[in-house]
């Protein structure tokens, strides 16, 4: 079973439906016992990061997440706003994330010659594929996927780098460090590529 994280932070429901799409067995839910019973973990979302680890404090799942990802390799897969909360930092509201990655979540931010590149991020964009990963079999060498992202991840080590992607500077789009994967774009909004992602997630991960 697949555990798509409930933590109150938007966008659950478009990604049990690219499952469903894929005819995968997947459910929401934020459940302690359901979490701990899944074979794979989700974790999307869209928002503010420091609400983002409020609510998964409130709702008492960082310990259990610590458990299940950290000590008991389970593996998980954030997207969007759940790659960041993987990181050590956020320079959104100032606050420490899980710290399962070595890395920061960092605003954009462009000098005055550079201003066609807007903030947020929206659009589709392609990916430079980096260190080899299973997320990405199947795939020609420079997918494009759909993102929606103020905030970026600055990775601290290059081997978790599984992609990056230029917007208006070059930066981590996708990580891998052993059991943790992660997304900053939105695979279920990203049509056959996003579809192939979530599926080599299941299948291979």
């Amino acid at each position: 079973m697949l555990v798509i994280i409930d933590y109150g932070m938007g966008n659950l429901h478009s990604v049990l439906k690219a499952f469903k799409r894929l005819r995968i067995e997947a459910k929401v839910s934020a459940d302690k016992a359901e979490i701990q019973a899944a074979d794979k973990l989700i974790l999307p979302g869209v928002g503010h990061f420091e609400r983002g680890m409020e609510n998964l404090n409130e709702r008492g799942l960082i310990q259990t997440l610590n458990e299940e990802v950290l000590e008991k390799g389970k593996p998980i897969l954030g997207i969007c706003l759940g790659m960041q909360l993987f990181t050590k930092y956020s320079e959104e509201g100032n606050t420490k994330g899980l710290g399962w990655l070595d890395a920061e979540t960092v605003q954009f931010s462009f000098p005055e010659a550079e201003k066609k590149y807007r903030i947020p991020h929206i659009g589709w964009n392609s990916l430079n594929l980096g260190n080899e990963s299973v997320l990405y079999r199947g795939m020609h060498a420079n997918p494009s996927f759909y993102f929606v992202h103020s905030y970026y991840v600055r990775s601290n080590n290059e081997t978790d780098v599984a992609a990056s992607t230029e917007y208006g500077l070059s930066f981590t789009s996708s990580m891998v460090k052993d059991n943790i994967f992660a997304t900053q774009f939105h695979p279920e909004k990203s049509h056959d590529d996003g579809l192939k992602l979530l599926q080599n997630f299941v299948e291979n991960a």
